[in-house]
């Protein structure tokens, strides 16, 4: 009969959302065992444990996770699989390097399909962060040469401009740059901290769609500033001409948006 300070080994089956099965042999070491035999590479198998101790709590956001050379020893990897799977991680946004720190758990990224229209309080909501508001100015400017093709404005004609920042659970993450036809003057007088759109829907006007434009840019001094970044950081630049539900232009939106913590379905 085995004594008490034997080693027990126990197997657990885990369904990862890749619909592969990976065998958990635990010993009383904590040495956890991938499987070279299996059909998936050793560094997704890596990735997939990785990813379920993050769901599990065991490597909560902001956490550093082991480094290295501990992963090499714990799943008696090489160094070249255990960067892989890092590497990997870090570029689907699970996790992010700090130099001379090491690799921590980030942030969720807010996801938001472009397929359908969602204002950044939606997506928000949909991805369990708390979203607000700062509101830069509220201003009647003249509007530029893209203004007046969007909003089927003379040359020279007159918008409203909103500059607001969009933060999720305080960070700010989105500057945005609205511009409005005079039709939409009221809107100096609103209180902008909340959902703009709910705003315009209680004045009839209701978003439906709209026409995207993706490409990418450098954050100013400025920009960077709003937006807690170093100067000539890259941004995610999107530009939008919504449309209201009579297919009439409703307005344009210039927005400047952190990669690292938004990432658009298409």
């Amino acid at each position: 009969m085995k004594s008490q300070n034997a080693c027990v080994f126990r197997a657990e089956v885990i369904q990862y959302i890749c619909i592969e099965m990976y065998q958990y042999n635990e010993g009383v070491n904590g040495m956890k065992k991938l499987q070279s035999e299996s059909a998936s590479p050793l560094y997704h198998q890596l990735m997939q444990r990785i990813r379920v101790d993050i769901e599990k709590g065991k490597y909560p956001v902001g956490s550093k996770i082991p480094p290295e050379h501990e992963l090499e020893e714990t799943y008696q990897l090489s160094r070249v699989t255990v960067r892989r799977a890092l590497a990997e991680l870090t570029e689907i946004g699970l996790l992010e390097r700090k130099q001379g720190k090491g690799t921590f758990v980030s942030v969720p990224r807010i996801r938001q399909d472009l397929k359908s229209l969602h204002s950044f309080h939606d997506a928000c909501q949909q991805n369990g962060r708390v979203a607000s508001t700062d509101v830069i100015h509220i201003i009647e400017t003249t509007a530029d040469a893209r203004d007046a093709e969007d909003l089927n404005l003379k040359p020279g004609s007159r918008v409203v401009e909103t500059l607001r920042l969009r933060k999720a659970d305080g960070e700010p993450v989105v500057l945005e740059r609205n511009r409005f036809s005079m039709a939409f003057a009221y809107l100096e007088d609103e209180d902008l901290k909340g959902s703009l759109y709910a705003v315009l829907r209680e004045y009839g006007a209701e978003p439906t769609q709209a026409v995207h434009d993706i490409s990418l840019c450098y954050a100013t001094a400025e920009q960077a500033g709003y937006l807690g970044i170093a100067e000539g950081a890259p941004l995610l630049k999107l530009h939008e001409l919504i449309f209201d539900q009579r297919g009439r232009p409703l307005h344009n939106s210039l927005q400047l948006i952190r990669g690292d913590r938004f990432v658009f379905r298409i």
